[in-house]
Order: structure tokens, then C-alpha cells, then sequence
């Protein structure tokens, strides 16, 4: 990547969006992350560990969608970045039952006004925007990127009712956007109340963890930097009107991921872990077919999940005491 290439990151304090910057700025690209709350603790920030002198091409703008969209939009102006890419939504599943609206306001209203003013900016060479594989709801078999939308909770209805105004914005005005979706991501940094860090740190901390329905839901796990290599590799060769999946093959029950936690800790599964209610609308099964992203970007993923577990019991470890102090719950914040 050369110096020229300019990226603006929206929604730079969540998971994956810091660990993308951390990503590009390790590829050379000058960066400028917006997020509604100021900066994270320097611990959830992946672009904050290592070689600091990367930040000299990194700047982060406090802004909110709902609320700055006049100066989100003069920021890009100004710095006319190559691509744009949107990880910012509300993004928790179950809690989305408690405030509908809430969801709806950020993913959809919000996000469609930030749509229909970034397709102005003609200097634009490509705007990612970071989908769910949540809108597809329970698919049986491997989903394809052309399976219809059938959201079974507030969130994925969110999440569907923006991506098909997008696709009229693509189809309309060849506005540049591409869509990835991802499997369940996971890694360093991630938030707490997310099944892999919570796992380990309640063994870490001898806490009980609540397995919801017995954990018998089906995922595939992806760490982060696989999904990091994904996005901006479709950033740069992606077809606007495009759908990518990041995945890897390996589909696993969400109690065999804490039972091989478990095992790697030297934990005793049945004295940390107990069975609780299943949430309601969530998911029994969702596996992505990643084919069109290994042909038509050359990507693929890389990390073993035990490896990628490995890394985020290290994380973990190496920051205990900073971590210990902050919440292990999801605090929702309209």
C-alpha cells in the first residue's frame, strides 16, 4: 500500500474497526477513525499496542452519525480519503428486543442520511460497508451471498432494511459499495461480554459462566485479523454491488468453543460453566460459504481457532488487572 492511500474508518472504538486500523496502519495507510464515545482504554485499541510511531498517520474525531452528519461529512471532504468504511451500528442481538427504535434510528434513519451524502463525494473510490450475517436468520446448509433476507430479531431487520437501501443507492447512482459479512469474530480486544473473552475470563476469575439454550447454537469462529485482511482487500479489488463472506470452514457448537477453552486452560468445564434459558430470536445455525471471497479478492483465512484462542487468553493475562476493573456486561447506550 502506498502513502497515497487515505481510509476513514466509522465506528473506530468498536472491535473491529480498531483492529482494521491496526491493520492498515501496519499496511501503511493514513487513517482517520470517528467514533460517538471518545477513545477507549488503550487496552481494547489494538492500534495502540506495539510500534506507536504508526500513529503519526492516525487521527481519531469524537462524532456521532445520529448527531454530527454535517461535520462527519466536512471531515471527508476535507481529507478525501480513497475508501470509506462503516463499522458503526447498534450491534447487540438480544438487547435490540428492549428498544427497538434505537436500532432502527442508528441503522437505518442515520445511517441512510450519511448514505445519501456520501454519494456525493465523487473522489470516492470505495465505500465498505461491514454487513451481519444475522439478516439471513436460521439457514440450513452453507448461505451464498445471493440467499434471501429473513432477520428474525430487531437488529438483523435493522441491518437488512439499510443494506437493500444501499443496494438502490448502488443500482441508482453507481454508488461504490461493497458489503462483507462475517462468521462469529473473536481475538485480543475484543468486548468482554463476547463468548470467547468472557469464557476466559470468567475462568481466569473463577467466576460461573451462564451457557444460554446449552450453547447447542452453530457458528464459525474467525479471528479478527483474518477478517481485517478481508476488508481491505475488498476495499481495494472488491466489485461495487458486491457481497463478500469471511468464514472458516470449521463450524462448531458455542459449548464445544468454552469446552476447548476449557481444555487449553486446564479448567473443569462442569465447575465454571451452567446452563441458562435460550435468548429469544436467536439463530440455531448460521455457516457462510466464503468461496467468492477466496476467487475474487485471493483472501483466506489463516488463524486456527486454537491459536486464535491462545491469543486472546494472552491478552487477557498480560492485561488482568486493567481488565478486572472494567464491566463484563454489554451497557447499552441509545
Amino acid at each position: 500500500m502506498s502513502m497515497s492511500e487515505k481510509i476513514v474508518v466509522i465506528g473506530s472504538n468498536s472491535f473491529s474497526g480498531a483492529s482494521f486500523i491496526d491493520f492498515a496502519l501496519n499496511n501503511n495507510a493514513e487513517v482517520t477513525g470517528l467514533s460517538r464515545s471518545e477513545e477507549y482504554d488503550p487496552v481494547f485499541l489494538p492500534y495502540r499496542w506495539g510500534d506507536l510511531s504508526k500513529l503519526n498517520r492516525f487521527r481519531f474525531q469524537q462524532m456521532d452519525l445520529n448527531k454530527d452528519l454535517d461535520e462527519i461529512i466536512k471531515l471527508i471532504n476535507d481529507f478525501r480519503p480513497d475508501y470509506v468504511i462503516n463499522f458503526a451500528s447498534q450491534s447487540m442481538v438480544a438487547e435490540s428486543w428492549l428498544n427497538p427504535e434505537h436500532w432502527m434510528m442508528t441503522n437505518v434513519v442515520s445511517t441512510i442520511r450519511f448514505h445519501d451524502r456520501l454519494r456525493k463525494c465523487d473522489f470516492l473510490k470505495k465505500y465498505v460497508h461491514i454487513s451481519t450475517p444475522e439478516v439471513y436468520g436460521s439457514c440450513n446448509g452453507l448461505i451464498q451471498e445471493h440467499t434471501y433476507y429473513n432477520p428474525s430479531t430487531p437488529y438483523a431487520v435493522s441491518r437488512a432494511a439499510c443494506d437493500m437501501s444501499l443496494m438502490t443507492f448502488f443500482k441508482n447512482y453507481n454508488f461504490p459499495v461493497v458489503f462483507t459479512r462475517a462468521a462469529n469474530v473473536y481475538g485480543p480486544g475484543q468486548q468482554l461480554y463476547r463468548i470467547i473473552p468472557r469464557t476466559i475470563l470468567f475462568f481466569l476469575t473463577g467466576n460461573k459462566l451462564q451457557l444460554h439454550g446449552g450453547g447447542h447454537s452453530v457458528r464459525s469462529f474467525i479471528h479478527i485479523n483474518d477478517v481485517a485482511d478481508g476488508t481491505l482487500k475488498a476495499a481495494r479489488e472488491g466489485n461495487p454491488g458486491d457481497i463478500y463472506h469471511f468464514s472458516t470452514p470449521q463450524n462448531i457448537s458455542i459449548r464445544s468453543v468454552v469446552e476447548l477453552t476449557a481444555k487449553i486452560m486446564n479448567v473443569e468445564f462442569s465447575k465454571f460453566v451452567e446452563v441458562a434459558d435460550e435468548r429469544p430470536g436467536k439463530d440455531s445455525a448460521y455457516l457462510l460459504d466464503s468461496t467468492k471471497a477466496k476467487t475474487g479478492l485471493g483472501w483466506k483465512d489463516r488463524i486456527s481457532l486454537e491459536q486464535g484462542i491462545n491469543d486472546t487468553i494472552k491478552w487477557l493475562k498480560d492485561n488482568l488487572e486493567i481488565i478486572k476493573k472494567c464491566s463484563f456486561d454489554y451497557i447499552h447506550k441509545p
